[in-house]
């Protein structure tokens, strides 16, 4: 298909401290028990794009990551690792590597995307209708919003999200209005000129960006080297693109510009998901079908680029490890109503379970790890090669590989990371415990992060 992946994973994150560390950045965070880049990886494997550029941030991650692609995915993929400096942003990311990118296409996805959205049929639409720029859309979770990262978890702490305003066409293949972020308010504007461009539009606040988009190559490095201000291909480089086809279609389209000046008012009572429909007076044809003579009459030229939009389908499963609470989710969902993403066994294959030990429904239990007598896993994931004492209780929690759990421990919606110790006794609700970190005997925490300091 002649299409360059580019798959950006990150590196440390501090939305996610004390999870990610130097040892595990956040490309290597498991994910039933796999990293939450194996999911995008798997995911461009099963659609045959597999030459593919994996942009980390950091030297040392790169290595970590690189290891892992190499002893994981060793004759599957064709992958280059790329480090970057932290803290640049997505299109600071792509400017830093823009040397390596050679093919018509590239397909751009970021490498904390949990998702059964086809990377090929993202790229085929792009391909379709030869447009510069390809964004996948997919439905904002009934209880998360678009920014929060969640997939239906019971955080009670989230405040209101905020959503993104989108602007399609009446077939909804085209994007033609998006505003993100702090853009967003209670009221949002659209100016009378792009109306009257469009003739048509259909508002949407129930679809987020999942960070998945196709890029005509030509068009993105122009932007990248003229826009060398761009952090964010979501808050600066798509929209850019998204305005700059309106705003040549409308002079192209003959109204003037004064008329810029003009906004329409379109309001969102109290923030909630609702779709409408503009019509504006004109009653032009469709805004990506109309085009010009040469100026020697022999030839008509496109007056405008196009922007499109790939829609997933309301069914799909399509969420970002962006926050601790996401991270949660995921894991739940992967072992649970998502667990088709999985493509090995829940259990282990050589667990060791005393006697009057259950492990419930939606649960993963790691290979080479053993529980003692009397215990109980509900909805939880566990690593590999932990040691799990008798009388232990683990609910809605995460435990990574190599922990050490001693007799009557009470955990509960908590993640504990990798080679932690908790002695006995010790009851946790809601913390997080870092990598390494030893728990006392007769410990009581709620809410509370516990992790070492890093040297």
């Amino acid at each position: 298909m002649d299409f360059q992946v580019v798959v950006l994973a990150g590196g440390n994150s501090k939305s996610l401290t004390p999870l990610v560390s130097k040892d595990v950045p956040k490309p290597l965070l498991p994910v039933a028990n796999h990293p939450v880049l194996y999911y995008v990886l798997h995911q461009l494997e099963e659609s045959n794009l597999k030459d593919l550029i994996v942009v980390v941030e950091g030297e040392d991650a790169g290595l970590l990551v690189g290891a892992w692609i190499s002893g994981t995915f060793v004759d599957r993929l064709h992958v280059e690792i790329a480090a970057v400096p932290e803290d640049i942003g997505t299109a600071g990311a792509l400017r830093a590597i823009s040397h390596y990118l050679t093919a018509k296409d590239i397909l751009v996805v970021s490498g904390d995307l949990v998702s059964d959205v086809s990377p090929g049929a993202v790229a085929a639409t792009h391909r379709r209708h030869d447009a510069v720029v390809t964004a996948t859309l997919c439905c904002v979770p009934i209880s998360g919003s678009s920014e929060s990262g969640s997939s239906g978890g019971k955080d009670k702490t989230k405040k209101p999200g905020r959503y993104n305003i989108i602007g399609l066409d009446p077939r909804k293949q085209f994007l033609l209005h998006i505003a993100t972020g702090a853009e967003i308010e209670k009221d949002t504007r659209l100016q009378k000129h792009l109306l009257h461009a469009v003739g048509q539009m259909e508002i949407r606040s129930d679809l987020m960006d999942a960070h998945m988009y196709a890029f005509k190559r030509s068009v993105l490095q122009e932007v990248l080297d003229r826009k060398d201000t761009f952090q964010s291909l979501k808050q600066d480089v798509v929209p850019y693109l998204v305005r700059s086809q309106l705003k040549s279609e409308a002079v192209l389209s003959g109204i003037q510009q004064a008329e810029e000046d003009g906004n329409e008012k379109v309001s969102f009572p109290n923030n909630q998901v609702m779709v409408s429909q503009i019509l504006s007076n004109a009653s032009t044809p469709s805004f990506h079908e109309l085009y010009s003579m040469d100026a020697d009459g022999s030839a008509q030229t496109r007056k405008t680029h196009k922007c499109c939009a790939y829609i997933a389908s309301s069914s799909s499963y399509c969420v970002r490890l962006n926050s601790i609470q996401a991270f949660m989710d995921i894991n739940r969902d992967v072992t649970g109503e998502a667990d088709h993403l999985l493509s090995d066994n829940v259990i282990g294959p050589s667990p060791k379970l005393g006697t009057k030990t259950t492990v419930g429904p939606h649960c993963m239990l790691g290979e080479g790890s053993e529980m003692g007598d009397k215990c109980q896993v509900k909805r939880s994931v566990i690593g590999r090669h932990c040691r799990i004492g008798s009388h232990v209780k683990v609910v809605n929690s995460v435990v990574m590989n190599h922990v050490t759990i001693g007799d009557g421990c009470i955990i509960q919606g908590s993640v504990i990371c990798s080679n932690v110790q908790l002695l006995e006794r010790v009851v946790l609700k809601d913390c997080q415990v870092g990598a390494g970190f030893v728990v006392t005997a007769g410990s009581e925490y709620k809410g509370e992060s516990l992790a070492r300091k890093e040297k």
